[in-house]
């Protein structure tokens, strides 16, 4: 377990001096500053009330912010002013968006600019100086709220896309904060960064942490090559020199908690669920099971297709295994992903209507939220898991579908485009763009002799509790603190 930071801090607000910190006292505590809380409003009225967020982000830093003192900045939803406030053992201070800045800060250039662009421009980006104006703006009120929160010996670790020009924005008026930096998607190379017109500023935002931390080191070294060309920075291995001081450039994988997942679905309960979920679709058949946010950069469509050619091959039937696909709805207000929900929805309608009959379906699929409990007793009913996205940063849910395996059985079929692929070796590699080989691959699953599945299968479980997500912390925050 991490090593938690204990206390508060009683050095006056805003008495900050020149120069980093290298240390820090045992007192600190931790701001984390992101686009979104952990959490979310849910009923109306005097039933209101706070939940807990699902998500990769909140998934991964919950369970340390619970152990650890400090607050978490960030935007509520909605437009409504809203005041600090506790949960579940966490001071909360909420930002305050206009609905003109969800528009372009957040659907403009966070979605639809920067977001494609370091996803391969796997749809075309956009760019619009009024959506940066206010990027640029919605940043310094992110900075604004973490200055308010910190004390000086306390630690700022700013996370995501969003939030790309926070770090200077802090370090300009408190230079002795220590600033970490964490990027949750992938970085791109240069020759598709170099298509922002803002493209020296926002490194230059990223250079104000202590500490930026990617997914995987291919990432890191993309941010070296780009600094050292647009920011006059020397490298020193991973160490990066710059006119503001000195940024560390590493690659700190994500990771999950992976004790709560493997209890869980050890769990009478689940046991139950499962039984049931295996009676319902059929104790016979094979089920081959994908969780993804209905997003373009999931390969939702590429899979679909791969597993419509599988039994239209004649390699697998619907008597011989189902399809689940669970997609979590994801900027339905954005028009490219209305346009994935339909194509993927005429898909199913199709792959269905070829194959299924009477008390067999090919394909089903949910569009809509489900508790991780839920997630749970699906990952552990699985047979197959394809996590099979075009780019992705991480992809947790790989790592949760190896931690609820805890008999060993079960193969996953993970994308080389995914940076668990870098970690997760012993699962099923395959290119989601090649469809002969991603045929194969899922024929190859469905028949793996169950000794074979297990020996990958206890490897990966393995390397994910060793790594799991205070292994990932513990890493981050001891860099942080020099």
């Amino acid at each position: 377990m991490m090593n938690a930071i204990r206390g508060r801090s009683t050095a006056p607000k805003g008495r900050g001096r020149t120069g980093r910190s290298a240390t820090r006292s045992s007192d600190s505590s931790l701001i984390i500053v992101a686009n979104r809380l952990p959490i979310h409003r849910v009923g109306h009225g005097s039933k209101a009330h706070w939940q807990s967020s699902a998500g990769g982000l909140v998934t991964a830093v919950a369970p340390v912010m619970q152990s650890t003192p400090g607050v978490w900045v960030g935007w509520a939803g909605g437009d409504a002013k809203i005041r600090p406030f506790q949960h579940d053992g966490m001071r909360i201070r909420p930002v305050h968006l206009k609905r003109s800045d969800v528009e372009h800060y957040y659907n403009g250039m966070s979605n639809k600019t920067i977001w494609p662009l370091f996803h391969d421009a796997i749809r075309a980006p956009e760019f619009r100086r009024d959506w940066w104006e206010s990027y640029v703006e919605v940043n310094h009120q992110f900075s604004r709220a973490a200055i308010a929160e910190a004390s000086d010996d306390d630690m700022v670790w700013v996370h995501d896309y969003h939030l790309l020009l926070a770090p200077a924005m802090i370090r300009k008026a408190r230079p002795r904060l220590r600033i970490g930096l964490f990027l949750h998607i992938p970085f791109p190379p240069e020759e598709l960064f170099e298509w922002l017109p803002w493209r020296t500023q926002i490194l230059r935002g990223m250079l104000g942490a202590d500490v930026v931390g990617f997914q995987t080191t291919g990432a890191a070294q993309n941010f070296t090559r780009l600094c050292k060309a647009y920011c006059d920075a020397t490298a020193h291995g991973t160490t990066l020199t710059h006119a503001g001081g000195a940024t560390a450039a590493r690659a700190f994988p994500i990771s999950i908690d992976f004790d709560w997942f493997d209890q869980r679905a050890r769990s009478a309960e689940t046991v139950r669920r499962v039984s049931e979920l295996r009676n319902r679709v059929g104790k016979e058949r094979k089920i081959i099971l994908s969780v993804d946010r209905l997003d373009y950069t999931k390969g939702i469509n590429s899979r679909m297709d791969a597993f419509e050619e599988l039994l239209d091959r004649g390699l697998s039937s619907v008597a011989d295994c189902v399809m689940i696909q669970i997609a979590t709805p994801s900027r339905d207000g954005v028009a490219d992903y209305a346009t994935l929900r339909d194509d993927v929805e005429k898909r199913v309608g199709r792959i269905n209507g070829r194959f299924g009959y009477p008390g067999r379906v090919a394909v089903h699929y949910f569009r809509r939220n489900l508790s991780r409990d839920d997630l749970v007793a699906y990952y552990a009913a699985a047979d197959v898991m394809l996590v099979t996205p075009l780019r992705d940063g991480m992809n947790l849910v790989a790592k949760e579908y190896a931690a609820c395996r805890s008999d060993n059985s079960g193969v996953l079929v993970l994308s080389q485009f995914a940076g668990a692929a870098r970690e997760m070796g012993r699962a099923l590699i395959v290119n989601p763009r090649d469809t002969d080989q991603f045929v194969k691959t899922i024929d190859t699953a469905l028949r793996m002799r169950r000794r074979d599945a297990q020996t990958r299968m206890s490897s990966l479980r393995s390397r994910v509790k060793a790594h799991d997500v205070f292994a990932w912390c513990d890493g981050f925050m001891s860099a942080l603190r020099g």
